[in-house]
């Protein structure tokens, strides 16, 4: 009882993560699922990706009632990602932690440097 505090404040900044950047709840998701969760960094990852669809669709169900979201745009992406979403599960345990730990990073250096930079 007495942790339900990190873990409500973890969902919250996926979540606002998630809505105003349309993505990027593993960011937070993943070390605060290590630290606070105890969980191992693989079970971390993947259950980041299962918190974060749920954030996804609440937030996609926002953005259409606000008129803001462009379903026709937005198929191709979804039919991609959902090829990408079956082809990294199916592989996700025969990816070294290494390897995993390394991508992420590189994943936020590179969105990090790109957000300050403004491009």
């Amino acid at each position: 009882m007495k942790q339900n505090w990190k873990f409500a404040v973890t969902g919250a900044l996926g979540g606002l993560a998630n809505g105003l950047f349309g993505s990027g709840g593993g960011l937070f998701l993943v070390p605060l699922l290590t630290r606070w969760g105890k969980l191992e960094q693989r079970k971390a990852f993947a259950t980041s990706v299962s918190v974060i669809l749920p954030l996804s669709l609440v937030s996609a169900l926002i953005y259409w009632m606000k008129g803001a979201l462009e379903l026709s745009a937005a198929w191709p992406y979804l039919v991609g990602g959902a090829l990408g979403g079956v082809l990294s599960g199916l592989v996700f345990q025969k990816v070294s932690l290494t390897l995993l730990r390394r991508v992420f990073g590189i994943f936020i250096l590179y969105g990090g440097v790109r957000a300050v930079l403004g491009l």
